[in-house]
C-alpha cells in the first residue's frame, strides 16, 4: 500500500512574513534530487498590494542558472494574488526535470503576508525523511 507519509517530504518555500516592496527572489532552494515532482501551496494573509509568483529551476545548488519554469512542466499556474485575496491558499504542481527550484515574487510594489511550502512527492527511496 502507497503512503503519502512515506513518499513525500514537505520543506518551506517562503517564511510567513510580511513582505513589502519589488520583485525578490523567495526565501529558500528546494533540491529536488531523489522526487518526481512538487506540489507548491501559497497561504496569503492580509493583502494590501498582490501579484504574481514565479518559479524558477536551475541544476547550480545556488540557482545562478536560474530559468522560468516552462509552462508545459506545470500543472495549473503559477499563482496571483489580486488585492482583495486576503486569507487564500493557492497551489500548483511542478513536474520539471532540474535538480532545484525556488519561488520567486515576479511583480513589484508587493504588501502582504505570505507563506509557501513545497510537498516533494514520488520519492524514489523511501521513507522519504
Amino acid at each position: 500500500m502507497r503512503s503519502l507519509y512515506k513518499d513525500a517530504y514537505v520543506e518551506s518555500l517562503i517564511d510567513g512574513d510580511e513582505y513589502v516592496g519589488d520583485a525578490k527572489s523567495g526565501d529558500h532552494i528546494i533540491d529536488m534530487q531523489g522526487f518526481e515532482g512538487a506540489l507548491i501551496i501559497v497561504n496569503a494573509g492580509d493583502i494590501t498590494a498582490g501579484g504574481t509568483f514565479e518559479l524558477k529551476e536551475g541544476d547550480a545548488s545556488n540557482l545562478s542558472d536560474a530559468a522560468a519554469v516552462a509552462d508545459a512542466d506545470l500543472n495549473g499556474s503559477e499563482p496571483v494574488f489580486a488585492n482583495d485575496d486576503d486569507n487564500k491558499s493557492k497551489s500548483f504542481e511542478y513536474r520539471g526535470s532540474k535538480r532545484y527550484i525556488r519561488l520567486d515574487f515576479k511583480t513589484d510594489g508587493w504588501n502582504g503576508d505570505f507563506a509557501a511550502s513545497v510537498v516533494k512527492f514520488g520519492a524514489r527511496h523511501q521513507p522519504a525523511t
